[in-house]
């Protein structure tokens, strides 16, 4: 399974990316709102870091706009993946710049009707968002297993199923179990997967019987 970060901090993307454990970026509007800096060079800029796919969402709503948008994002490196939502004009949108060999993440997935959609219309990426779902009462990770067993229904389908809206470890847990492909989460949550009591427990004890040794490795 890939590890994407779900973030626009670009601090947070290297301090990851040092790790070797992260295959990607993405971003949305909100989150280029919380970084505070100009998108265009942003987005660059986490594309020099990160060698993987990096989200970069479009603006417009419409798709005359929407579709130039793209192609300006499509440029600016060749591991940008163009984000569009999940409506009648991004499908439109999604059909015509993977057909020109741009990955095109579909968002804001809320069914597998829409998953369905996304992967006709050629999109490198779904991103169902698990956690807003659990947010109204639904199942988020129901959502995960009906997508995947219906692409597993279709081996000529490319799309790769991103779980999105990642809220804690448990999901991305769940997300490996069902098979998915990805999934992307804010770094925390990435971070609170190292953690374990008896980890820390058990270290600690390796320490100081080292220590007892009066012994040196250097």
């Amino acid at each position: 399974m890939k590890f994407f970060v779900d973030t626009a901090d670009i601090d947070a993307i290297r301090d990851l990316a040092d790790t070797g454990l992260l295959d990607g970026v993405t971003t949305n509007p909100s989150l280029i709102k919380k970084a505070g800096k100009d998108f265009i060079p942003l987005i660059k800029e986490i594309c020099e870091v990160v060698s993987g796919p990096v989200s970069a969402e479009v603006a417009a709503t419409d798709y005359a706009t929407m579709s130039e948008e793209g192609k300006k994002l499509a440029g600016i490196a060749e591991n940008v993946t163009v984000k569009v939502p999940l409506t009648p004009a991004g499908l439109k949108v999604c059909k015509e710049l993977s057909d020109n060999g741009t990955m095109v993440n579909v968002t804001l997935c809320f069914s597998a009707n829409q998953a369905i959609l996304a992967a006709k219309a050629g999109a490198a990426f779904i991103s169902p968002f698990v956690g807003r779902l659990d947010d109204i009462g639904y199942e988020g990770m129901a959502l995960i297993e009906d997508i995947v067993a219906i692409y597993d229904n279709y081996p000529l389908w490319s799309t790769e199923v991103l779980v999105a809206s990642i809220r804690h470890p448990q999901h991305i847990l769940e997300s490996a179990r069902i098979g998915a492909d990805v999934i992307t989460c804010p770094p925390d949550v990435i971070k609170k997967l190292y953690g374990h009591p008896l980890t820390d427990n058990g270290l600690a004890a390796f320490v100081e019987d080292w220590k007892a040794t009066g012994q040196s490795i250097l």
